[in-house]
């Protein structure tokens, strides 16, 4: 069961340095704007860079509307991750800061 949390909160526990914000867009989509401090692998790629995600952080997966990060958060518990959230509504939602 995947998890939600508000942009709100994302941007909080992000500013706090409480979260891993792992962005799983296109290369092109991430350029063109992303939270600032989260990590790019795109959702392609997420298998083979596990070892880049460390089991012990509290991770939160966006993309831009929250469809492919919640399938990445399904895979992501399904290598063991416990605690992992999906940004409800993706950058779509997001109106916090953007880093490009």
């Amino acid at each position: 069961m995947v998890h939600h949390l508000s942009p709100e909160r994302v941007e909080s526990m992000a500013r706090n340095g409480q979260a891993l914000v792992i962005d799983v867009r296109e290369s092109s989509e991430y350029k063109n704007g992303h939270i600032p401090r989260s990590r790019h692998i795109p959702l392609g790629q997420l298998l083979q860079r596990l070892k880049e995600v460390n089991k012990s952080h509290t991770v939160v997966v966006v993309c831009q509307s929250g469809n492919r990060s919640s399938r990445a958060c399904e895979m992501l518990q399904q290598a063991g991750y416990t605690k992992v959230f999906n940004l409800s509504g993706g950058m779509n939602s997001w109106k916090g800061p953007v880093e490009h």
